[in-house]
């Protein structure tokens, strides 16, 4: 099981925000691009997004799926990725003084990824959780500056979902 963390020089509102706005997944996920919302209001519990992954000259389509949200702390979901099977991926943001401690914590569920899940695979995933983690703080300490205008990027979809309240948002 791979977990990390990282303190972001931002309120844990900031990185919330970043979180639950779907548009911004690919800002901050490594490998994504042409995120869109499929079903639901993101951050809500069974709303999906699609994105790409590209890996050199191939395009895979994947989902993920919110699996639970608890406004402004926890967000859980579970990464769709075809034949590779599926895996949890659980942010935990704790306020950290001024700033924002994110755990970070994922594990196979199902599928090839569980299977072939061992040592080597843990070392991919560490990497890869760094880069995750490094990319998300610079997005959410860019939103803290003020270098992102509110809302001036964001497509209708996103500005919808961003500004989705209540318990299960």
């Amino acid at each position: 099981m791979a977990v990390r963390h990282r303190l972001v020089k931002a309120s844990p509102q900031t990185v919330w925000d970043v979180l639950a706005d779907g548009d911004r997944y690919s800002e901050w996920v490594v490998g994504t691009s042409s995120t869109q919302e499929m079903t639901g209001e993101w951050p809500r519990v069974d709303a999906e997004i699609a994105y790409e992954i590209r890996v050199g000259p191939l395009k895979l389509t994947n989902e993920t799926v919110v699996r639970r949200c608890r406004k402004p702390d926890v967000l859980e979901l579970e990464a769709r990725a075809g034949v590779l099977g599926t895996a949890r991926i659980a942010f935990e943001l704790r306020p950290w003084g001024r700033y924002c401690l994110v755990i970070l914590d994922e594990h196979p569920l199902q599928g090839v990824g569980g299977l072939l899940h061992n040592a080597g695979v843990e070392v991919v995933t560490q990497l890869r959780h760094r880069a995750l983690l490094g990319r998300l703080a610079k997005v959410c300490e860019s939103d803290a500056r003020g270098e992102r205008p509110d809302d001036a990027r964001k497509t209708p979809a996103a500005a919808r979902s961003h500004a989705v309240g209540g318990a299960d948002a």
